[in-house]
């Protein structure tokens, strides 16, 4: 009863009837991660996806000389490593536990014969991923095509959207791995908060970040302005 419970409130199985959230149910592990603790490494075999219940998980890639690139932070109710599911390949990443970490596991031949008894499930699951990738497309963009100040700029608008417009912003992942997602190093992420500061688009205190002038961070983002 409590997994039928934990599926009916993920954001992925909306809409669905409570006889499809039972079979959902009926399939799903419940998996613990200590913080710190690997999910799943990139080559690992793509054998399920998993939800996350409660915790964060880190999604990252490793070039050739060790240097992290983080793609995505995935908290309560995102699932992640679902693209396998779908193409009976392997995982294209890692997957690191922040937290102490509780995730659904959907092992991947139980799910597939669902979506082909239920093809509603697989219309959720292509929206996430629409989602995803259109997010994805952004990311490119930014670490290719803008300076690490419009990319920071990009990503508290980000944050602020996904917040329906709020101006007072918490990071969500601590500098030294914002730094690794912007594809800087922590230092020039400190010097480019406090130009943003003294420049008076934003307020700064540890995590918590205040949009003061939301026009000049949306310039900025959008390589209208320099820093």
């Amino acid at each position: 009863m409590e997994i039928a419970k934990l599926v009916a409130n993920i954001p992925l199985f909306e809409g669905l009837p409570d006889e499809q959230h039972g079979d959902l149910a009926a399939i799903a592990l419940v998996k613990s991660f200590g913080r710190g603790q690997t999910i799943f490494s990139e080559g690992d075999p793509g054998t399920g996806f998993y939800v996350v219940i409660s915790g964060r998980v880190k999604i990252y890639k490793l070039s050739a000389d060790g240097k992290e690139q983080i793609l995505h932070i995935f908290g309560s109710g995102e699932p992640f490593g679902e693209v396998p599911v779908f193409e009976g390949r392997r995982f294209p990443a890692h997957a690191v536990a922040l937290d102490e970490t509780r995730c659904l596991f959907f092992p991947r031949p139980a799910f597939t014969d669902l979506i082909s008894r239920n093809p509603s499930l697989s219309l959720n699951m292509l929206a996430v991923l629409s989602r995803r990738l259109r997010r994805f497309t952004v990311l490119v963009d930014d670490l290719s095509l803008k300076e690490v100040p419009g990319r920071l700029a990009a990503h508290l608008l980000y944050l602020s959207d996904r917040n329906e417009g709020a101006a007072d912003l918490e990071l969500d992942v601590p500098k030294g791995q914002l730094a690794g997602m912007l594809g800087t190093i922590p230092e020039t992420l400190s010097r480019i908060l406090t130009k943003m500061v003294k420049q008076g688009l934003i307020e700064s205190d540890g995590p918590h970040i205040r949009i003061v002038d939301r026009e000049e961070l949306t310039e900025l983002a959008e390589g209208v302005k320099r820093l």
